[in-house]
């Protein structure tokens, strides 16, 4: 009986340490999140003062400063292609402490062509280091740690939602645009610090053959209609991510909301519960399903957008709110179902995953800005709603493998 009891004993010591030891490592994988996406979202806060300096209509600001997205998807694809021969650790360091060059020259960006060049640069260094890291996950986690790991991961990206857009509004607004991007290069640079005390060197965990080439496998991925509808998945929720908080930013400070500009900033407080909600997600789809996860997400986001429409802020917050939790919450299993799905060469899945899922931004900017400018916000969000129910079609594809 005592060695039993001493056996049990020791189990359960065990079983604290690896609790222990999986919180401190989802909170560095979410700080990495952070840190390596904080430049993609953060400008949207100051959309209507860099409008106004660079004297340019909200539809040309916001495809500049999204112009992020297309870079993403660049790098997402070729990275994503290179993968099998690219050190994870080397790989992602790199690539942020790449991303302080740019980030800092948008301080001194004399026109809006610069300022456009310069966040397709950032995007190739966000998504270089963001698809490594995906790959990285999916090679070092343990099938029963995947989701959680995923799942931290996309919290991270919710925070620098939130904080992200909160530090540029206020930072803009006490000190300037150009002192904004010389504190989020600051940024850049310490997540490389953060990249070189946490990240282990690793090798890519599955060797291709001459036979299995990086196409060969990329195209191999496309024939998977799993794999595919979760690509249009991921470009349907950037599209629609991109077009409510892109140019809500225009209707929050017009008549007859008014925000000021520090009071847009805290407005993306809007954030706060997706990142307790996000981290949900791996366990909502061990509970329910991938698919029943995604469409519950995908509806909640839907019951927001009317509520975007009205003249109160108080219903407008709460829409944003909404968008953004369901939002998050299919991105996140959505990004744990490609790990999945996909058996091999998992590096190239995720970055055809990343670039389907920026361009959909890309896309989202130009298609719904155009919108806006010509028809208003109404349009904006009923194109907002048919990226949404496009994206709930195709998770109809998502079924569990059969084993």
């Amino acid at each position: 009986m005592t060695e039993m009891s001493a056996r049990m004993k020791s189990v359960a010591i065990k079983m604290q340490e690896h609790s222990s030891g999986l919180v401190v490592r989802y909170l560095v994988i979410g700080l990495t999140a952070f840190l390596t996406v904080v430049d993609l979202f953060a400008t949207q806060a100051i959309l209507p003062s860099l409008t106004r300096h660079y004297g340019v209509t909200p539809a040309e600001m916001g495809f500049a400063v999204n112009a992020s997205t297309f870079g993403m998807a660049i790098a997402g694809l070729v990275v994503g292609f290179f993968s099998p021969h690219i050190d994870r650790r080397l790989g992602i360091l790199l690539s942020l402490t790449l991303l302080a060059i740019p980030t800092s020259l948008l301080a001194i960006a004399p026109n809006i062509t610069v300022f456009t060049i310069l966040r397709v640069t950032q995007g190739l260094c966000m998504a270089s280091a963001f698809t490594l890291t995906f790959a990285y996950l999916g090679e070092q986690c343990s099938a029963m740690d995947a989701g959680g790991a995923f799942a931290a991961y996309i919290t991270g990206n919710v925070a620098s939602n939130l904080i992200g857009r909160l530090v540029s509004a206020a930072v803009a607004d006490s000190l300037g645009l150009a002192w904004n991007f010389y504190f989020f290069a600051t940024l850049n640079l310490a997540g490389a610090a953060l990249v070189y005390f946490s990240i282990h060197r690793v090798q890519p965990m599955q060797a291709m053959t001459a036979i299995d080439s990086p196409l060969g496998a990329m195209l191999a991925h496309w024939r998977n209609p799993r794999l595919r509808a979760a690509y249009g998945l991921g470009f349907c929720i950037l599209f629609a991510f991109i077009g409510t908080f892109t140019f809500v930013n225009f209707v929050l400070v017009r008549p007859p909301l008014s925000v000021g500009m520090m009071d847009l900033g805290l407005v993306y407080f809007v954030f706060l519960p997706s990142i307790f909600t996000t981290l949900l997600a791996g366990k909502a789809v061990a509970w329910l399903g991938t698919r029943p996860t995604i469409w519950a997400a995908l509806g909640v986001a839907v019951i927001g957008l009317p509520l975007m429409l009205t003249s109160h802020l108080s219903q407008v917050l709460t829409g944003m709110v909404l968008v953004g939790v369901g939002t998050f919450f299919a991105q996140a299993a959505a990004t744990g179902f490609v790990g999945q799905a996909a058996s091999e060469s998992r590096g190239i899945a995720s970055g055809t995953y990343l670039a389907c899922y920026f361009l959909g931004g890309l896309v989202g900017t130009a298609v719904l800005g155009r919108l806006f400018d010509s028809l208003g916000w109404t349009a904006c969000v009923i194109g907002v709603g048919a990226s949404l129910a496009l994206a709930a079609v195709l998770t109809l594809a998502l079924k569990p493998k059969l084993r």
